[in-house]
This record gives C-alpha cells, sequence and structure tokens, in this order.
C-alpha cells in the first residue's frame, strides 16, 4: 500500500501543545542542548572558541553540541575525526579565492559539506556557530555587507575535515544557512544572510515562502500544474501573494476579518468541502496549521470524512491559535493504494511510502532533479521525516508490490517532472519579488525539497506534493549515500544528491569574484564571438578593447577602446611596448589582459609580460603557435616522467620553398597534410597522396593565400608558410582543457565526424564524447602532457587529437578557448562556462570548477557550408528560419559567419546541433531535422557523418 502522508517531525499533537518558537539561543528562545547524545571517541579538547567574539554559556554549549554532532556523522559514515588546526591560523588570499560557507545543522548539510569537499577541496567550509562570522560594510555598495569567516571545518576529499582559524579571516563568496525546522539559531543566521554582496542560497525571507504550505500548494497548482492536496484554507489576513488569487481545482481559500464569531462561515465551507468531488473517495482529513511559526511542530488532528462536528470545532479550536498571514488547512488524506502483491495480502496495516526529491537550480536557471529517496513504514499512520530507514525508489516500490521496470521508470519520470515544476514555479515567484523581498538582491533558492506522496488518479500512479522543505529531504538523501561509506558494503552509489547544488555555488562564486574586474582584451574577432560581449555584461565585468577595426560593433560595447593594429605580428614584441604605454597613459587599472583570438595570442602574451599580468609565457604561445615547431618540440620531449609527449608528436617538416617540399617528401611518409603554419578553422589543410600533389598544392597556397587580406582571420598575418606532416588513421577529438599553475581543472573531450577528403574542414560532432572511459582518459592526458611540454601552464586551451590504434596523436594545439560551438556546447552540456574560467585565469584567480563535471545529455551537430548549402540557406534553411527552431528549443545553432559568400578556401558558415537524452536519440532528431531542411543530400550526406556516433 501506497499512503499520501501530512509530513512533519510529529503528528497528532495535543491542541494544547505550545506555540512553537525556534529551540536554543540561534532563534532567541531558551534551553541548552540535549546531552549524552553521541557515544563516541573523539577528542573534546578542541579550539571552539572564535578569538575576538566569546560566547555565552548557551551559544557556548549549542556549539559543542553541533561539533560533537559533526563528529558522530562522520563517525556514521566512516570519516576520520577532525582535526584541529586552530594553533596554526590560514593565511590564504582573501578576496581572491573562492569561500563556500554553511552555517547550520551538520547533520543536515553534511551531503553539501562531503561533496563541496570533493568538487573544491579545502574552500567548503562549516560555522558551527554565528559568532565565528562577521559582516562587515562594503564600500561603495550602501546597506549590503561583505560576510567574513574567522573560524569553520574545512573540507578536503576523502571526508577529510580540520577545524582551522583564519588570520585574515576568508571572504564568503557563496552563503547557505540552515532557517528552516528544527532547533537552529534562526533570528542570528536570518541577519547574517541578509544583504550580503556575496551570493546567497537561503533567506529568511525566501524560508517563509517555502514554508508556507497554502502559498505553495497555490503556487504549485497553478504555476507549475503540480497535483496537491484537496485543502480547504482558512487565512487569517493572508499575505499579499495569497490575497486575490484565483482558487485552484481542489484547493478553496477562504479568508477571515477575524478569529471570533466564525462558526457559521466555517461549518458551511467544511461542510461543502467534505462534500465536494474534489475529495473523491477519500475517507479522512487532517487539519493542521500553516505558517512559519508551525514549522517542525505543529497540533494535526485526523478526523473521518464523516465527522463534520468534529473537523469543525478542531478548525474553530486552531483558529485562536492564529496570527497574521496564518492558515488552518483542511486536507485530505488519501486511502493507500492498492498494489497487487505476489505474496497475496497482507494480514497488516501494510505498507505506506514517502517520497522525498532534491531537485537544484542549474545554469541558465533550469531545475534539475538530483536524487529520489523513499521512506517505508507503517500504512495506518503518517510516515515522518526521521523515522524511517531511507531506500531508493525501486527498492521501496518493490516491497510495496510494484516491481515492473517500465512502470518504475515511469513513476520516476512523473516525479521527475513534478519536482522540477516545483522549482521552476518558486524560481518564478522570486523573479516577481523585489530584493527586499527575497533577504538581498543576491539571495536565491539554489535548491528545494519535495515531500510526495502516490496517489491512483485515471488508472496512473501520480505524485502529490504535500510540501516544499529546505534541508529534510537533502537530509534524507545524505542518509541514503551513506550507507556505501567506508568500509563499502555495496556498489558506489550514483552521483551524490548534492553535486548539482554545489556546482551552481562553485558558479554563482566565479560570478562573485569577477564581478567588476577590469581587463583588456587583444583583438575582437568575428560574429562567432558575439556571445563575449553578451556574457562580459552577465558577469558584470568591465573590458578595455584593442583592435585594428575602427568601426568594429564592439568598439561600442566596450569601457574603453583602443585603435591598434594588430595585425602586423612580426612586430609583436615593439606592439606590446606601445599598447603597454598607452594602457598607462589612459590610467586603466588593469586585473587581467587576455585574448580568444588566434592572431593575437602572442600579443597578448608579450602585453601580459610587459604589464605585470598573469599569463603563459611568451616563448609557449610562439611554440603552440607555430604547427612544426609544437610537434618537433613535442618530438624531443621523450622524458621522465614517462609517458612523454614524444609519444603523442607527429613527424613533420616546414616549408618555406620548392626546395623545402622537395625535401619534406623524403622525410615524411605519405600520405600526409600540408597546412598552413599559423591557419586556422582548416582553412587550406589537404590530403597529399604524393610528390606531385605537395607541389602543387604548395603552389597553390603560395599563389592564393600571400596576407591577411586575402583570407581575414586565419593567421595570414604571420606569413603564409606551410608544413607538411604524416597523415595518421583514426577518429578525431577534441579535448578542451583548464589549466592553472600547471594543474589540470577540468577537460572536455567531444568526438568529430569523418571528413570530405581531401579536405579537412570540420562536417559533424558529438559531445560528450562516446570513447570508453580509459581512451577519454587517455586522450586527456595526452593533451595534458602536450600543452606542460610546452609550457602551457595556465589558461584555457584547444587540442585536437587523433585516436589511432598505437593512442592518441597531435594534430596541433590552440593555445587559446575552443572555437566554433565548444564553448557553447559545454556550457549547455556542463554549466561550465570555458569563458568565465579563461577570464579568471587572466585575473591570476583560480577557475571555481567542479572536480568532475557531469554532462546533462548529449549533442550531436552538423557544420552547413555555403559551397554546399546555398540553395538550403537561402530558402528552407535561412537563418531566420533555423533561429526561429533555436528558440523553440527544437535545435542549437552556432552562427560562425556573416554573410553567405562562397569560396575555394572556406570555413563553415553555422553549426546545427540536436539534444537528446542519448547518442542515438540526438543523433536520429538532427539527422531527421536535416533531410527536412535540406542540408542532407547526395553531396553532403550527413548520415556518413554521423556515422561515428553510433
Amino acid at each position: 500500500q501506497l499512503s499520501l502522508d501530512p509530513s512533519g517531525p510529529e503528528w497528532d499533537c495535543p491542541l494544547g501543545s505550545k506555540d512553537l518558537e525556534d529551540e536554543g539561543p540561534w532563534g532567541g528562545g531558551s534551553g541548552l542542548p540535549p546531552t549524552g547524545c553521541f557515544p563516541g571517541s573523539w577528542r573534546q579538547d578542541v579550539g571552539l572558541d572564535c578569538k575576538g567574539s566569546p560566547e555565552g554559556t548557551e551559544a557556548r554549549a549549542w556549539t559543542v553540541y553541533y561539533y560533537s554532532l559533526l563528529q558522530s556523522c562522520l563517525q556514521q559514515a566512516g570519516l576520520p575525526e577532525t582535526q584541529d588546526r586552530s594553533q596554526a591560523p590560514r593565511t590564504g588570499c582573501p578576496g581572491a579565492e573562492v569561500t563556500l560557507c554553511v552555517l547550520g545543522s551538520p547533520s543536515t548539510f553534511l551531503p553539501v559539506l562531503l561533496e563541496g569537499g570533493v568538487q573544491s577541496p579545502g574552500n567548503m567550509l562549516l560555522c558551527l556557530s554565528p559568532a565565528w562570522l562577521m559582516k562587515v560594510p562594503a564600500p561603495g555598495q550602501p546597506g549590503e555587507a561583505a560576510l567574513l569567516v574567522s573560524k569553520a571545518v574545512s573540507f578536503h576529499p576523502g571526508g577529510l575535515t580540520f577545524l582551522d582559524d583564519f588570520v585574515p579571516p576568508r571572504r564568503a563568496t557563496y552563503f547557505l544557512a540552515g532557517l528552516g525546522r528544527g532547533p537552529s539559531r534562526g533570528r542570528e543566521a536570518a541577519e547574517l544572510a541578509r544583504d550580503l554582496t556575496c551570493p546567497t542560497g537561503a533567506s529568511a525571507e525566501l524560508a517563509r515562502l517555502l514554508e508556507d504550505r497554502l502559498l505553495t500548494r497555490q503556487l504549485l497548482a497553478q504555476q507549475g500544474g503540480v497535483a496537491v492536496p484537496a485543502t480547504l484554507a482558512f487565512t487569517y489576513k493572508p499575505p499579499g501573494l495569497l490575497r486575490g488569487g484565483d482558487s485552484s481545482p481542489g484547493l478553496r481559500l477562504v479568508e477571515l476579518s477575524g478569529k471570533e464569531g466564525q462558526e457559521t462561515l466555517v461549518k458551511e465551507e467544511v461542510e461543502a468541502f467534505l462534500r465536494s468531488e474534489a475529495l473523491g473517495d477519500v475517507l479522512q482529513v487532517a487539519v493542521k496549521l500553516s505558517g512559519w511559526r508551525w514549522r517542525g511542530r505543529q497540533a494535526l488532528r485526523l478526523h473521518p470524512r464523516a465527522e463534520l462536528g468534529a473537523v469543525v470545532n478542531t478548525v474553530l479550536a486552531l483558529l485562536e491559535k492564529l496570527e497574521e498571514e496564518e492558515s488552518v488547512l483542511v486536507e485530505a488524506v488519501y486511502p493507500p493504494v492498492q498494489l497487487p502483491c505476489s505474496d497475496g495480502p497482507s494480514p497488516g496495516p501494510g505498507l505506506a511510502v514517502r517520497i522525498c526529491a532534491v531537485v537544484c537550480r542549474t545554469q541558465g536557471d533550469r531545475p534539475l532533479l538530483s536524487k529520489v529517496v523513499c521512506g517505508v513504514g507503517r500504512g495506518d499512520r503518517p510516515l515522518r521525516h526521521h523515522n524511517s530507514l531511507p531506500r531508493t525508489l525501486e527498492v521501496a516500490l518493490a516491497q510495496c508490490g510494484l516491481g515492473e521496470e517500465a512502470q518504475v521508470a515511469a513513476v520516476r519520470q512523473r516525479i521527475k517532472a513534478a519536482a522540477e515544476a516545483a522549482l521552476t514555479a518558486m524560481l518564478a515567484l522570486e523573479a516577481g519579488l523585489s530584493a527586499e523581498q527575497r533577504g538581498g538582491r543576491r539571495a536565491h533558492t539554489d535548491f528545494l525539497g519535495v515531500d510526495f506522496a502516490l496517489t491512483a488518479a485515471g488508472g496512473m500512479l501520480t505524485p502529490v506534493a504535500l510540501e516544499l522543505n529546505g534541508g529534510l529531504c537533502l537530509e534524507a538523501c545524505g542518509a541514503l549515500e551513506g550507507l556505501w561509506a567506508a568500509p563499502r558494503l555495496g556498489p558506489a552509489a550514483d552521483e551524490a544528491a548534492a553535486a548539482p547544488l554545489v556546482e551552481t555555488m562553485l558558479r554563482r562564486s566565479a560570478r562573485c569574484l569577477m564581478e567588476g574586474k577590469q581587463l583588456l582584451v587583444v583583438g575582437a574577432g568575428g560574429v562567432s564571438k558575439k556571445f563575449v560581449w553578451e556574457a562580459a555584461r552577465d558577469y558584470g565585468l568591465q573590458l578595455h578593447l584593442v583592435e585594428s577595426d575602427p568601426n568594429h560593433f564592439a568598439s561600442q560595447l566596450v569601457q574603453t577602446f583602443i585603435h591598434f593594429d594588430v595585425t602586423e605580428h612580426r612586430r609583436d614584441e615593439e606592439n606590446a611596448r606601445l599598447l603597454a604605454e598607452l594602457v598607462r597613459a589612459r590610467g586603466l587599472k588593469l586585473d587581467g589582459c587576455f585574448s580568444y583570438w588566434d592572431d593575437c595570442l602572442v600579443l597578448t602574451a608579450l602585453l601580459c609580460q610587459e604589464l605585470g599580468l598573469p599569463c603563459s609565457p611568451p616563448a609557449a604561445m610562439r611554440l603552440a603557435k607555430k604547427k612544426s615547431l609544437t610537434q618537433l618540440h613535442l618530438l624531443r620531449h621523450h622524458g621522465p616522467p614517462w609517458p612523454a609527449p614524444s609519444l603523442h608528436a607527429v613527424p613533420c617538416c616546414p616549408l618555406e620553398s620548392e626546395a623545402d617540399v622537395e625535401r619534406a617528401v623524403h622525410q615524411v611518409p605519405l600520405p600526409g597534410v600540408m597546412k598552413l603554419e599559423f591557419g586556422a578553422g582548416a582553412v587550406g589543410v589537404r590530403l597529399v597522396e604524393d610528390a606531385p600533389q605537395c607541389h602543387e598544392h604548395f603552389s597553390r597556397i603560395t599563389r592564393d593565400l600571400q596576407g591577411e587580406a586575402d583570407h581575414p582571420g586565419i593567421g595570414l598575418g604571420w606569413g603564409n608558410a606551410m608544413l607538411l606532416m604524416e597523415f595518421v588513421e583514426g577518429t578525431e577529438h577534441d579535448v578542451d582543457l583548464v589549466l592553472f599553475g600547471g594543474r589540470l581543472l577540468a577537460a572536455f573531450v567531444s568526438d568529430n565526424g569523418p571528413t570530405r577528403l581531401p579536405g579537412f574542414t570540420e562536417t559533424a560532432a558529438c559531445m560528450p564524447t562516446g570513447l570508453a572511459p580509459e581512451q577519454e582518459a587517455q586522450m586527456v592526458q595526452a593533451a595534458f602532457r602536450c600543452c606542460l611540454g610546452c609550457g602551457l601552464l595556465d589558461g584555457v586551451f584547444n587540442v585536437e587529437l587523433k585516436l589511432t590504434g598505437a593512442g592518441p596523436r597531435l594534430i596541433e594545439i590552440n593555445p587559446r578557448m575552443g572555437g566554433f560551438y565548444l564553448r557553447d556546447w559545454i556550457l549547455e552540456l556542463y554549466g561550465v562556462d570555458l569563458l568565465l574560467a579563461a577570464v579568471m585565469v587572466a585575473c591570476g584567480l583560480r577557475p571555481a570548477l567542479p572536480t568532475r563535471p557531469r554532462a546533462r545529455g548529449h549533442l550531436v551537430g552538423v557544420m552547413c557550408l555555403v559551397s554546399q548549402h546555398l540553395q538550403a540557406l537561402s530558402s528552407t534553411a535561412s537563418r531566420e528560419t533555423l533561429q526561429a527552431l533555436h528558440d523553440r528549443g527544437l535545435l542549437r545553432l552556432n552562427l560562425l559567419e556573416e554573410a553567405l559568400v562562397p569560396g575555394e578556401y572556406e570555413e563553415p558558415y553555422c553549426s546545427v546541433a540536436c539534444a537528446g537524452s542519448s547518442p542515438t536519440e540526438a543523433r536520429l532528431r538532427l539527422l531527421g531535422l536535416c533531410q527536412g531542411l535540406g542540408i542532407d543530400g547526395p553531396s553532403y550526406p550527413v548520415a556518413h557523418f554521423l556515422s561515428h556516433f553510433k
């Protein structure tokens, strides 16, 4: 049996219970914490006092209580005791490092804390007392304050924890306070969270909305289309968000002008409700209080539906307890859903199931269900958090007689849809609130828990949302994940429930660190880089631009525009000195300088050197920029350590004359690949089978592509020298890396489809990679070793490789962020912005990236070429048509060129991609779309280009 239950820690409390007040000193109440709760052998003589912020007796007792609770949680998870390092304060880099701060119960937030220790080691901090934190006014931001952390427990990989003091204090870049149910220092925590300069994941103002059952039920029913229990609500002076709203089916709001003299109205409304069709075959109703004061514990009575008088009397008794903006609810308690059981009918009351779902806000304010956990108990009483053991949905439903895989998958999908709709509705509500109503301009709900039960509606099991909460479901998920704690008793759990939340905390922290930073951009690029200016505005970056084109559209989008010819790269060193003088003359106070444009990378490195700004060395940039130099350098790099970069390099010869060509054909095995030394976009790259083809292609390129004017933007400002390299068989892949201080922080691997030989213009791509995990790891390590071998230690780099039978082989290193669609796809799938990572590195800041980013789906795309698709791009697949399909979410468009101009040496015009839950789904969608739009055809067989992605 599955039964819907009114949730909360207690049930059927006597009506004479005292009104709930927050327990403990955080909420302003009185009383000491319970003692003797945590049998354990951990040290008691740890430095819990915070210098300069002494605590009173009760506050100190609560700090000791929460420290012991943390040790008990770690003990049960098989993790080591916290080590006290407070006698040797940490120094750190205030204002230049990620600091994720949590103030609240260790048991509630343990999943977040442990996951934070993995994704951002040493930067996830737990404060056990408000005294460990301090707010200081923020200069230039009236009414707002920075949050400083003087003491905390820091979390590290492997569950290691340390009790640390920070001198000077660390500046929080994200704050999450426990403001929900149970013993909490709510008032002090609420004040600390209010009007901060750093992002906050909770506030007292938002928590009041989240835990108002009536408000959230109305919101879910009206905005989210989520099923909620049939409810009759008597509201006393309701809040503005409830006033005047349309009632939803099964949700009746009755506004009361007073608490006395309401007997007739209450009786009429209750009688009509008990007789209404909205209750269906319900036999019982629950009467309870709704409002912020009643979170945690509350008066609740269950009554048979037929007992009108008892229900009315209970409502009238509870009305006396109401204060403004509170309500009395009469709600359905649905009968358990009867499921066929192979063991026959149970002699007892059967089993009831409560479903907890945790849903997180991800990139682009999109909700993502991260985990579902169930509690199972007796079917004749409501289930509560903390009084049932956590189980997976599959195990819980199987216990109740539902084990068929397809049915369970359907239930999970409905839970996912309802939970994500709940967060979408909450985010929509927040969007309409002022900063004051939210508790600060940076206060947003980043996750919530949704309690569900299942009902049988129309022959289908439907999740019904009972309530929203800020931590109880998260705690339940953490308890389930704790089943697989060391020593391991079973298989590793899936992705942690808190993983998407921690990714959001890191993403918002990065924004916080970068807001207002002053950056010099060298080279504006073309239409494919328009996203840079949009993103800069979104992130609050202050950009200054150096560009050759005085009429470039970006000149109107920056703080300072410096018109300077950056196309003559033989004078880069001189130009760097001149630019440095211009920067100083204009009084620019720069935090960083970077470029994403191939032509300007060496100049940018030289300019950074002149200005004393962070960047990879100019020598490393030169090495990576010249393709033959890259390969020949790495071929000499035999190690140690092993494996050495030479294993990935490919034999080649530089070509500057016909004599070089003649010598090269005897040194490089043919067939080979000829390309421009400083080229980009595969322009002029060709497969050559023999010596005559080599001479012919060299002559054609030296004739047609002599300087920048012949084909702007592909590196001809560096000259038109070429190289001949060995052609290696295998599948082609891109690896986009983020490096900081020579450490690999993140890597993203994508697959490319077969090219249209003898050319090498890209045709198709797929992300994430379809390679086996070991092969993917080989590709990442090969790309990483090649970058280190060239001296590229800091930045975002794009490495093109082929996977051969002998392992990865290097095609080339692009010492800048990946081009075409790559930044957009990685942001869409992983929530990681390579542009933001690049500007953080440029400012000398370690990018705030998750350690193990996971893709949230698959993208498969195809390139459109003017030479092949001019007719389609002018009609069925016009820019306007493609943009409209993009806006409807039917495809993902990345425009790479502005005009439909055919030419012998062309780059792709655009990339068109489709998303799916699997590569097959995305590939089939894309194939159908290309056939319908006229992109697929005999001379451009899309099915062939996608064949590598099966």
